[in-house]
């Protein structure tokens, strides 16, 4: 109610929405009844930049949705890579996390959500081509892909727990360091349009 007063009610509506989605359909529902829970749960995490990005505009873009997308694809190898190495804990508490019913599919997955993730993750930074910053972003998802397949590659019952630690670690610095990257961007935009610079193209 608050928030479709402040801002608007497609904002407030989303957001009523994230909360039910995550409170019952993720929480008392997925997480106990499907190893597939992080992968449809994770949209619940995944559209809180669509939220803001609705409070700012009043509308749904396609770059609001490129921006959900790089958290939903982002969210099964992030969890699941620390579900391989957390898989006791899940076991013990009942939760069929998909390394607990099938890990070497896991290790797969991973590795397909990697590569599905890094396309669009480029797709928001060709929109606004920052130079140096574009750089490290292809630097950074070309890492992921690297530690996905040393998670796919790695056999045994214990052989994926130290790439899967490696890349559960890194997805942290990934998904932070390109929002940065992001928000850079458009930061320096705003000042080099605020500072009249013009180019020909």
């Amino acid at each position: 109610m608050t928030l479709g007063l402040d801002a608007n009610w497609l904002a407030a509506g989303l957001l009523a929405f994230t909360i039910f989605f995550y409170a019952v359909v993720y929480t008392m529902w997925l997480k106990r009844s499907t190893p597939q829970n992080i992968v449809i749960g994770g949209a619940a995490g995944a559209f809180p930049p669509m939220i803001g990005w609705a409070c700012v505009t009043g509308t749904v873009t396609i770059e609001s949705i490129v921006l959900f997308l790089i958290i939903f694809l982002w969210t099964p190898p992030h969890f699941w890579a620390l579900a391989l190495f957390k898989a006791k804990d899940y076991g013990a508490a009942g939760i069929p996390m998909m390394p607990n019913v099938a890990g070497r599919s896991t290790q797969l997955q991973i590795l397909v959500y990697s590569l599905l993730l890094a396309p669009v993750g480029a797709a928001a930074l060709c929109a606004r081509p920052g130079g140096s910053f574009t750089r490290r972003g292809r630097s950074r998802r070309r890492r992921v892909f690297v530690l996905a397949v040393q998670v796919w590659r790695a056999r045994g019952p214990t052989a994926p727990i130290s790439a899967a630690k490696r890349l559960f670690g890194f997805s942290l610095v990934y998904l932070f360091a390109l929002f940065a990257i992001l928000l850079a961007e458009r930061r320096l935009g705003a000042v080099l349009q605020g500072g009249c610079v013009t180019r020909e193209d």
